[in-house]
């Protein structure tokens, strides 16, 4: 489904400004419904799609998911129903801002344009969506229609061995980094990487998107199923998960000015561009551990994608 390997390459200007010898993993040009890591995912997922011969693939997450619109791209391929649950707002405790990426531009309209059966949730939490998506599901099924779930944003042991598999892709494109710096959320990206550096010098660091700290507990879990499907006899705990949660801001979904910032700072700097809900998040944490000199040498940073949300 997607262009593999994605490039991976020097970022020059920044490397001088922030005397690391810093190079980037394109993933926002994986060539799949405008790119992202999610593609990665959907491979592994589909093929179990396809396997289990469903008619209708039901997820959920926020109004601008990347992986909803990678998903509704995906079923569109193989001939199926995406049907999805959105929330508006991820959380029901911060008020949009003017700024907040909005719920009509960006990835909703690659949604419609995909035809996904998309039922918003205006605000609440995350349990109120996941019951809206399971009601979906049930929705289908009563209808006669053979459903596969997947969890919001595709972490699943699948999702997550896919990033696996990623992270042997680099082995094959580049020596080994010191480290690794992304944007981590609801976990399959971080797992994987993870799963695969366990033991290595390379230390695999995520700059978090939500303000959870007991993530790294379902992260933890999620690499259990990655490891029956990888069979390396590893096995991770929570505290094995180095995540940073500085640069979150006001909450998942909600730009911050650092992220902001870096956004532009890249543009202006390399051509690049990033998204405001977590690689450029991701981005300001980079410059902020650079200048606090906690990372260092041959550093990467994995571009997860989701640019749609620019145009929001």
């Amino acid at each position: 489904m997607i262009l593999s390997p994605t490039p991976l390459h020097r970022l020059d200007r920044m490397s001088e400004e922030l005397g690391l010898d810093l190079w980037i993993k394109r993933d926002d040009l994986t060539g799949f419904a405008f790119g992202g890591n999610k593609g990665r995912k959907l491979e592994y997922l589909m093929a179990d799609v396809l396997d289990q011969d469903a008619d209708v693939v039901v997820s959920c997450g926020s109004t601008q998911s990347n992986f909803i619109r990678q998903l509704g791209a995906a079923c569109s391929r193989f001939h199926k129903v995406c049907a999805a649950a959105t929330m508006a707002l991820p959380y029901e405790d911060i008020p949009p801002p003017a700024d907040a990426v909005k719920a009509e531009g960006g990835n909703v309209i690659l949604d419609r344009l995909l035809g996904i059966d998309l039922r918003v949730h205006p605000n609440g939490t995350w349990e109120e969506l996941y019951e809206l998506a399971e009601e979906l599901a049930r929705e289908y099924e009563a209808s006669g229609k053979r459903v596969y779930r997947i969890p919001i944003g595709g972490s699943s042991p699948l999702g997550a061995y896919a990033f696996y598999q990623a992270a042997i892709e680099v082995e094959k494109q580049a020596p080994a980094f010191d480290q690794i710096v992304f944007a981590s959320s609801s976990g399959s990206t971080h797992t994987g990487l993870a799963y695969r550096h366990f033991g290595s010098a390379t230390e695999v660091i995520g700059i978090a998107c939500d303000p959870e700290p007991e993530i790294a507990e379902d992260f933890a879990r999620l690499a259990g199923g990655v490891d029956d499907l990888a069979g390396q006899g590893v096995r991770l705990a929570a505290k094995d998960f180095h995540l940073d949660f500085r640069f979150v801001g006001a909450g998942y979904g909600v730009p911050s000015e650092a992220g902001e910032a870096a956004i532009r700072r890249l543009a202006q700097a390399e051509g690049i561009f990033l998204d405001p809900i977590y690689s450029g998040k991701a981005f300001a944490g980079l410059i902020q551990l650079a200048e606090e000199k906690r990372v260092g040498g041959r550093v990467l940073f994995w571009h997860t994608g989701g640019t749609p949300a620019l145009f929001a």
